[in-house]
């Protein structure tokens, strides 16, 4: 049987961490930054985990994860 392809954009943008959650960036970080707070904009910068079912769907786009 072939090997599984893994979804190329998606391994670019989630990372698995030590204990197999999936770590994304968060959206709203690269224009229009004037009228954001700093608080609001350092929020930004920190990952988040995803919920347990948008999990699921990226992981099945990263088999090898």
């Amino acid at each position: 049987m072939p090997k599984m392809k893994t979804h190329r954009g998606a391994a670019k943008r989630f990372k698995i961490t030590a204990h197999g959650k999936i770590k994304r960036s968060q959206a709203g970080k690269s224009h229009l930054l004037a009228h954001k707070e700093r608080k609001r904009k350092r929020r930004l910068r920190q990952r988040v985990i995803l919920t347990p079912v948008e999990a699921k769907r990226v992981k099945s786009l990263l088999p090898y994860a």
